[in-house]
């Protein structure tokens, strides 16, 4: 198997050229988790944050996020996203938000970094939010879950 690299035969770093690759449909699907204590959990489970929906502002950072991904990566390239959904689910037994996130395009290379991205941000923001009243907060477990698209085609981890 062939692999792209982000270094010139020179060793220097540069952007990768897709311009040969299939346009094709892709989606990466990504999950994380934020910890936390039980009573922040409550607390933003019932809506009863003075700051507001805490999960309605995390989506939209995380959505924000994906969109301007080739903005934060330097190598990454900027690509058309034709769908972002970002879900998010109390877990009360394990005191924590769960975060997965799809991202889709039709384009020729993967999307993979920017559901990465928009998982990260979306987790980040919740922190920001609830930083006030649990500094304690674990943002852990982020990860790609799934890929398709392109000439490598599609991927699941296996845990």
């Amino acid at each position: 198997m062939t692999y792209t690299t982000h270094f010139n035969s020179s060793g220097e770093a540069h952007m990768v050229d897709v311009g040969t690759k299939a346009i094709t449909q892709r989606i990466a699907i990504t999950e994380g988790y934020i910890k936390m204590l039980p009573e922040t959990l409550q607390m933003i489970s019932a809506g009863e944050h003075k700051k507001g929906d805490v999960l309605a502002v995390a989506r939209i950072a995380g959505i924000m996020a994906a969109k301007k991904t080739a903005d934060l990566i330097p190598l990454c390239h900027p690509l058309p996203i034709t769908h972002i959904e970002i879900n998010l689910s109390a877990e009360p037994e394990h005191n924590r938000i769960r975060c997965e996130t799809t991202v889709k395009t039709i384009g020729q290379t993967g999307i993979e970094i920017e559901s990465l991205c928009a998982t990260q941000i979306t987790l980040l923001t919740i922190y920001d939010m609830c930083k006030g009243i649990d500094r304690g907060m674990v943002i852990d477990s982020v990860r790609l879950l799934q890929k398709d698209g392109g000439k490598s085609g599609y991927w699941q981890t296996s845990e």
